[in-house]
């Protein structure tokens, strides 16, 4: 199976901010859509990453003046992305390898998705269900 099964599945719509947004504003967008992380754009072209993590490791560093801190201060720049045609193996790799638990979906240098780690599971916990039924059916007789 591949990530583009999960977008299927998903959708497509990609929650993000900017650069010059507050880290306040991005607090308050994880907490309202109950996300962990939101892609930093510029335009059409992906400047960054700023996820729960990020505020989290440094508010002990720069305390109340997170809040008021910029996004581009703040967020990881270097984003590790995946393709559509990318195997659900794959990514699970590249997540756990990289210790990351969102991947930008790029094809064909266009974003055409935002997967998280939670996607994957859900993906992998249908696809075994699924799997379990048609084993059910198939030793029982039945046609489910």
């Amino acid at each position: 199976m591949q990530v583009a099964n999960i977008l299927k599945a998903k959708g497509t719509d990609i929650l993000s901010v900017t650069p010059d947004t507050q880290v306040i504003e991005v607090a308050k967008i994880l907490k309202a859509k109950r996300i962990g992380a939101l892609l930093v754009l510029e335009g059409d072209t992906i400047a960054g990453i700023i996820s729960e993590r990020d505020i989290a490791r440094a508010l002990p560093d720069y305390g109340e003046k997170l809040l008021s801190m910029t996004v581009s201060e703040l967020m990881t720049k270097t984003v590790t992305t995946c393709s559509s045609d990318a195997s659900i193996d794959e990514i699970m790799e590249m997540m756990t390898n990289n210790r990351i638990r969102h991947l930008p979906v790029v094809d064909d240098g266009k974003l055409i998705g935002f997967i998280s780690v939670g996607d994957v599971v859900k993906y992998r916990v249908d696809e075994l269900v699924a799997e379990e039924d048609q084993l059910r059916s198939y030793v029982s007789g039945s046609n489910y």
